[in-house]
């Protein structure tokens, strides 16, 4: 599990040998279940989550209907990052997509980890970035198409997300209906 962590870390930067245990030690693990709740709605998230094994999915329950917005998978952090970084509350929450084994870290951990390892901040930084433009770039990679090419760049995009989510999170996240998507899916 913190090999994973630590090589996610070290491709946005260098991390001394002396460092990594006191680094891996500010995370724990978290196991969640299929349908898990990892944040609730309309309170501050304070934990950001390294994705191990599974999907986390980010929605918005707010409205008439549940909107899945984004997908977390192996290898990739997690956390609603306005409100984590400014101890907010948020609407939107996150949830286990399947099966999924995540290490968290608290908002106040991260923050004393951070004097403890002045480096930290920027690395984050760095990696946070990079996760956020390759979230734009997929979000337009989206735009502009009708259902059918929109699951076609699921599968081939985000293969992994679409093995291992149910159904009406899939079709939540592709703006169309789960009979929809069953139709594309024999479809294809």
């Amino acid at each position: 599990m913190s090999a994973s962590l630590l090589a996610c870390l070290r491709a946005f930067g260098p991390i001394p040998l002396a460092d990594e245990a006191p680094l891996l030690a500010a995370w724990h693990p978290r196991p969640a279940g299929e349908g898990e709740w990892l944040t609730a709605p309309n309170t501050v998230c304070e934990e950001l989550f390294f994705v191990v094994q599974g999907v986390l999915r980010i929605t918005d329950g707010t409205g008439p209907r549940e909107t899945t917005h984004a997908f977390r998978t192996q290898g990739q952090l997690c956390t609603l990052l306005a409100s984590f970084e400014r101890q907010e509350p948020s609407p939107l929450r996150i949830q286990a997509a399947c099966p999924a084994q995540v290490l968290a870290i608290s908002h106040a951990r991260l923050a004393a980890l951070s004097q403890q390892l002045p480096y930290l901040p920027a690395l984050l930084q760095r990696l946070i970035q990079h996760e956020l433009l390759a979230k734009l770039t997929l979000q337009r990679a989206y735009l502009g198409q009708d259902a059918a090419a929109r699951y076609r760049t699921l599968l081939a995009r985000q293969p992994e997300v679409a093995r291992q989510v149910p159904q009406r999170m899939l079709a939540s996240y592709l703006g169309i209906t789960p009979q929809s998507l069953s139709r594309l899916r024999r479809a294809g």
